[in-house]
């Protein structure tokens, strides 16, 4: 099988230089080059022909989202990004993700956690995995952009009828806007979100989803009691799962385990309305590598009156937690992504 072959893009050497020695020690991979900024990175493309880029979000001479629109439109390669772990770097990142690049990784804040395993394993899975991914696909998922628009007013149930739980992972960003900014301000539901992020950048996407659509969206809070036409987006580096208090649902944040490889976990919130006996309960699983929420929607199939909603393979980033969700059977009803709103109103008798 032939190598995956990678072009390195960064200002710094020595970051040029570690992910280098990482990468190169895999045997499925071969570092083709380096570049320390956009344009250089164009000029490199022409020549070495990479599989995957990874490029660092901010550059001198020509930053790394101003190179990441040239690579996905005339090249159509794949493109990881690497984030720096500030406010700025993550707004950034989540725009990279609307734009095309198909996954990000996040820079080690001290040197000395650059070379732990699970940083090597991370950034190596994710290189592997985003080198298969069709970048034509990514474009045309990407090809209709969600602008900003002002919220209107909604008079709102103030009880919950029903919980949509969505689980998604890479290709998850671009994949919620197409899903969340569809759904009606005045929905009588609570809408609940993983997505697998780190630390420090589910707060952008979260305020990003939020000026696109008609519900309100934030990053979940420990303690925050769900309302109708409210979506709520596990923080990262938690667990988000639900209790019942009295009448209402109550958010409980944990950072003291990861469950199903993750956290926070598609499978752990499911695992959460299980145990607490939610029912009239949606279950969302979009694009994403791996098998997390799978095992969480068969038990939440065989929990009462429950609908399982999963994104065609056509139209996901990655297939693999949809796939795994198929797969086992705990699936209703497969759709395209643009489908997946209108089937959740559908579950609602909307």
């Amino acid at each position: 099988m032939p190598k995956v072959k990678v072009l390195i893009v960064d200002d710094s050497a020595f970051m040029r230089k570690i992910l280098t020695d990482i990468l190169s020690d895999n045997t499925r991979i071969e570092v083709v080059g380096t570049a320390k900024n956009g344009k250089d990175a164009l000029d490199q493309i022409k020549v070495l022909k990479p599989d995957i880029v990874t490029l660092d979000v901010e550059m001198p001479v020509m930053d790394g989202i101003t190179a990441l629109k040239h690579i996905v439109k005339e090249h159509k390669i794949p493109v990881v990004m690497l984030s720096s772990l500030t406010q700025a770097g993550a707004d950034l990142t989540i725009e990279a993700l609307e734009i095309g690049a198909v996954d990000f990784i996040t820079k080690p804040t001290s040197i000395f956690k650059i070379n732990t395993d699970e940083i090597k394993n991370s950034l190596v899975d994710k290189i592997l995995e985003a080198s298969k991914v069709s970048v034509t696909k990514v474009s045309r998922l990407t090809s209709s952009r969600v602008i900003k628009r002002e919220k209107h007013v909604f008079e709102r149930s103030n009880k919950i009828k029903n919980i949509v739980a969505i689980g998604t992972s890479t290709g998850g960003p671009r994949a919620l806007q197409s899903v969340v900014t569809e759904i009606p301000g005045d929905i009588s539901a609570a809408v609940l979100i993983v997505q697998h992020m780190p630390v420090g950048f589910t707060k952008s996407l979260a305020d990003r989803l939020n000026t696109m659509s008609d519900i309100d969206i934030k990053e979940a809070e420990h303690g925050d009691i769900l309302k109708p036409g409210c979506g709520y987006l596990a923080p990262g580096g938690y667990q988000m799962e639900i209790k019942k208090r009295g009448s209402d649902y109550v958010i409980q944040l944990d950072d003291s385990r990861v469950v199903s490889g993750h956290r926070p976990s598609v499978d752990a919130m499911l695992y959460s309305i299980v145990k607490e006996n939610i029912k009239n309960t949606i279950g969302v699983i979009m694009t994403g590598m791996g098998s997390d929420g799978a095992d969480g929607l068969l038990k939440l199939k065989s929990n009462g009156k429950v609908k399982i909603i999963a994104q065609d393979e056509d139209s996901c980033v990655v297939y693999g937690m949809p796939g795994s969700a198929v797969k086992n059977n705990s699936v209703d009803v497969v759709v395209p992504l643009n489908n997946i709103t209108k089937e959740i109103m559908k579950a609602m008798g909307v």
